[in-house]
């Protein structure tokens, strides 16, 4: 049996770089849910103009949504044809 140690090694790489991307992704949209929340409690005591936070609400979904499209890749990668 012969190991191509070539491809293992950039199988691992490619893996743990994706792994770190996607969890670096969401970690961002979590912290634009929380300065979103954050903008609409600011607005409660009038500090912010109105409309506030609606900027972090759409970061947040673009993050999740690159987040779900890189785990269906995945699954479909997985699963093939």
């Amino acid at each position: 049996m012969h190991i191509k140690w070539n491809a293992l090694a950039q199988t691992a790489g490619a893996s743990f770089g994706i792994t770190v991307a996607v969890v670096a992704v969401f970690a961002l949209g979590i912290l634009a849910l929380s300065r979103r929340e954050a903008a609409l409690t600011a607005r409660e005591g009038e500090t912010v103009p109105a409309g506030g936070g609606r900027l972090a609400l759409a970061g947040a979904y673009a993050c999740f949504g690159v987040c779900a499209a890189a785990v269906v890749y995945g699954l479909v990668l997985i699963a093939g044809q």
